[in-house]
């Protein structure tokens, strides 16, 4: 069944397309629960042959407004993962260096090996987010032949490019934005402040961003419809209930990984041969035979 928070280029996508308080997928919060954990189980084993394999990597990226959860859906749905080749990578405001590079710079030096997993929380697509509502790109250095008016259109290609770059070398990127009502923002802003374990999460400056609550809607609308392809593709995923995100978010995972369907490596009939060598050695050395594998006794002496 097609997911339907999935955009892939087949249709566009609109505010208010995905109210964020949907739970059509699954409306009992228990079962929610059961049914992540049992997703989780899988996509630990399935995260374990990936890296075993090392054919394909995968990229989760998450954007989302603040407050959104995309700290604690990360944690919640990929804390099962073996730290083995699974990182995070933040990206926050760029420091000068990587400005002084290209924008995709500091994307990819972050971007998975084959067989490796990597979580961005926030990305590439930052450029075309704050970039595009804030208009950062007008204060950026570069050659007086660069036409204002295309810098986002220019880097939404850029985007589709690169990602189809990855996907041609092997290595996937599954982009979600977490998608929260204003008035449920609002509500999470009140709890860091009226909550004093809470506290150090409130931000001014997050405050501030509620004033471009518009302009932002509209440009994740546009990066989605620019950059939303059949080998990326973009899930809108409502937000107002944390449970139901992180359950849907899990199911997509899942979903990713089975379709890549990584196998344990298989081992040749030369190497298993080689391994009875090794295995007569090594029950020598616990004092075992092939037929028992059992420790052999020692006779006791025989007292005089």
């Amino acid at each position: 069944m097609k997911n339907p928070y999935e955009y892939n280029g087949s249709r566009v996508y609109h505010r208010g397309d995905i109210k964020p308080d949907d739970t059509s997928l699954c409306r009992d919060r228990d079962k929610a629960l059961s049914h992540m954990q049992e997703n989780l189980s899988r996509i630990d084993e399935l995260q374990r042959r990936l890296y075993a394999e090392k054919k394909e990597g995968v990229i989760f990226l998450f954007q989302a407004m603040d407050a959104a959860g995309k700290d604690g859906t990360i944690q919640g749905v990929l804390q099962c993962l073996s730290p083995h080749g699974v990182y995070e990578a933040a990206f926050k405001s760029p420091s000068s260096t990587e400005l002084a590079h290209d924008f995709l710079w500091r994307i990819e030096q972050k971007v998975p090996a084959k067989g490796e997993i990597a979580i961005f929380n926030r990305s590439q697509y930052e450029d075309v987010l704050i970039g595009k509502v804030k208009k950062l790109y007008e204060s950026q250095a570069h050659a007086d032949r660069i036409d204002n008016d295309h810098v986002i259109e220019h880097r939404c290609q850029d985007i589709v490019n690169f990602e189809t770059y990855l996907y041609h070398n092997s290595v996937r990127t599954v982009k979600f934005f977490l998608n929260v009502s204003k008035k449920e923002q609002a509500k999470r802003f009140l709890a860091r402040i009226e909550e004093p374990e809470k506290n150090w999460k409130f931000n001014g400056g997050d405050y501030e961003e509620r004033k471009y609550w518009d302009a932002y809607q509209d440009a994740f609308a546009d990066a989605i419809n620019a950059t939303a392809t059949r080998t990326a593709p973009w899930y809108v995923i409502p937000a107002d209930h944390k449970w139901y995100m992180r359950y849907v978010v899990s199911e997509i995972i899942l979903s990713v990984l089975e379709d890549m369907n990584p196998q344990y490596p298989v081992v040749t009939r030369e190497r298993l041969a080689e391994f009875d060598g090794y295995k007569q050695d090594l029950l020598k050395d616990l004092g075992l035979d092939e037929t028992e594998e059992k420790p052999k006794k020692k006779k006791k002496a025989r007292k005089k």
